[in-house]
């Protein structure tokens, strides 16, 4: 297999799937331009832990981990089959890396993992492993535990790192619509992060919440962005990274998305 590129994709709010925006077309056409992986490898905030668990489900279930949204949201599925021979690879992996991991045969796919790949891989045919976020966790140990399972994508295995690169909703108005216009605090800190993952600034990035702007009120809590680091690190220093413009949504979630070569 050829080696798979890292993804870091924003996954938004659950209702991507009904109020595609200015995201959902950009995935739809990311998935078009990716060879086709032999597995992936899910990492989410939506799935904590104490350790780093791994889903071996044959057949991970949708998890539908949301509640006050349209209905219709749940009744939407994604039948992807697991690879029980890959979850113990990658827990093996961890181990080796001084990790401490443990395979989960009940886990199935949360909204982060689910809602981004319904559109990148709609034929849901693609075994796919979630792997939990171990918690606490921070911008530094995010980069590391993405290095640990680094060569799995020399093995054809696409890496997915599942967030948000803005995410506050503390300002999600119950109104607010995927068009409205974005609030300049995410404008700056989004160019931030763009300007440093373009030169490729891997000390910047892990300190961002003190050197990019309005860090701190981008992500009051930063599990949505650890995704970004853990696909940083598995992608290695050497990376090349290509930018995917998924504008704003509400207003404050940024949607951009990135592969890493």
């Amino acid at each position: 297999m050829p080696r798979q590129p890292t993804l870091f994709v924003s996954h938004g709010s659950p209702m991507l799937p009904l109020e595609p925006g200015t995201a959902a077309p950009m995935l739809q056409a990311l998935g078009t331009q990716l060879a086709r992986p032999a597995a992936i490898l899910s990492f989410s905030p939506h799935w904590m832990a104490r350790i780093t668990a791994v889903g071996s489900s044959l057949r991970p279930p949708t998890i539908h981990d949301f509640g006050g949204f349209d209905p219709a949201l749940n009744e939407l599925r994604y039948p992807a089959p697991g690879s029980p021979d890959l979850a113990q690879r990658v827990t093996s992996m961890l181990e080796a890396a001084g990790w401490r991991s443990a395979l989960d045969p009940d886990r199935g796919l949360e909204h982060g993992t689910w809602v981004p790949l319904r559109l990148l891989f709609p034929q849901a045919d693609i075994p796919v492993v979630p792997l939990a976020m171990p918690w606490p966790l921070d911008a530094a140990r995010a980069y590391h535990l993405g290095q640990a399972v680094a060569p799995l994508a020399d093995e054809g295995v696409l890496l997915l790192g599942t967030g948000s690169l803005t995410h506050n909703l503390h300002e999600f108005h119950p109104r607010a619509a995927t068009s409205d216009q974005p609030e300049p605090y995410v404008l700056e800190f989004v160019d931030w992060m763009r300007q440093a993952i373009d030169r490729g600034d891997t000390a910047a990035l892990l300190d961002y919440r003190r050197l990019a702007p309005h860090a701190t009120r981008a992500h009051p809590t930063d599990e949505h962005l650890l995704p970004l680091f853990w696909c940083l690190g598995a992608a290695g220093p050497e990376r090349k990274a290509h930018h995917h413009a998924g504008g704003v949504h509400y207003g404050m979630l940024s949607m951009d998305a990135w592969t890493f070569a």
